[in-house]
């Protein structure tokens, strides 16, 4: 096969990803089937290997397909990796800023509060107040709070079934962690900084009982809460 030209190469590849994202879509592969080998998919596509190898690799960054040295490409799981590159270049670029990540959060969390609360198992409710209980317990380690907090709202996303929310809240945990220290740190005092940790065991005690409405409307207070602190602090 003849070797593509470097000025058509990226028409080639753009072209060889669509081709493989729809081979995916066509053959009803789910996560960790394996997709043909390289030479095949040359072959198929009518590329080079080296177009398809470089397809693979753009696939591979979005995480719709693994690449293993010496093994076949298979189908990726959904994770939210590329999509929090995405929100995290977006804020860095100026884009979008920290208030419009918390307007989507705002919303977003609200429903899955409420779904969570009537979705969630009894394993996940438990998982739920164990991270709420371990931010009050480890109050003076602040970055063990917030690994905490993350872990309870991703939680709380995943309690809700539905995936998308999960990726979401997920992707965007990487600008969270840059803005949680700073409204931790803005909050008046510390009864003030236990006040939040409260209501953070009150929304998993309302998503444990099964109470949609109340645990919408604590997140919604949390979000209020939370967008006050980092107003404080000058960042949005």
């Amino acid at each position: 096969m003849n070797k593509v030209p470097t000025g058509q190469e990226g028409d080639f590849v753009t072209s060889a990803v669509a081709a493989i994202a729809r081979l995916i879509r066509e053959q009803d592969l789910k996560p960790g089937d394996r997709l043909p080998a390289e030479a095949a998919l040359s072959n198929d596509l009518q590329v080079s290997r080296t177009v398809v190898r470089e397809a693979l690799r753009s696939l591979a960054a979005l995480r719709l397909v693994e690449l293993g040295a010496g093994k076949r490409p298979t189908v990726a799981e959904l994770d939210d990796d590329a999509f929090g590159l995405m929100i995290e270049h977006g804020v860095v670029t100026d884009q979008i800023d920290i208030q419009q990540i918390y307007d989507v959060r705002r919303t977003i969390e609200a429903r899955t509060a409420a779904l969570a609360a009537l979705r969630r198992t009894e394993a996940e409710a438990g998982a739920i107040l164990q991270h709420a209980r371990a931010m009050a317990h480890n109050f003076d380690t602040p970055d063990k709070v917030m690994e905490h907090d993350l872990a309870l709202h991703l939680a709380i996303a995943r309690a809700s079934r539905n995936p998308v929310f999960a990726l979401i809240i997920g992707a965007f945990q990487g600008v969270t962690r840059q803005t949680w220290p700073v409204g931790w740190k803005s909050r008046s005092d510390d009864d003030e900084r236990r006040a939040m940790n409260d209501l953070h065991l009150q929304l998993a005690e309302a998503i444990a009982a099964g109470d949609p409405r109340g645990a919408a409307t604590l997140m919604d207070r949390h979000f209020d809460i939370s967008l006050k602190a980092l107003n404080r602090a000058g960042i949005i």
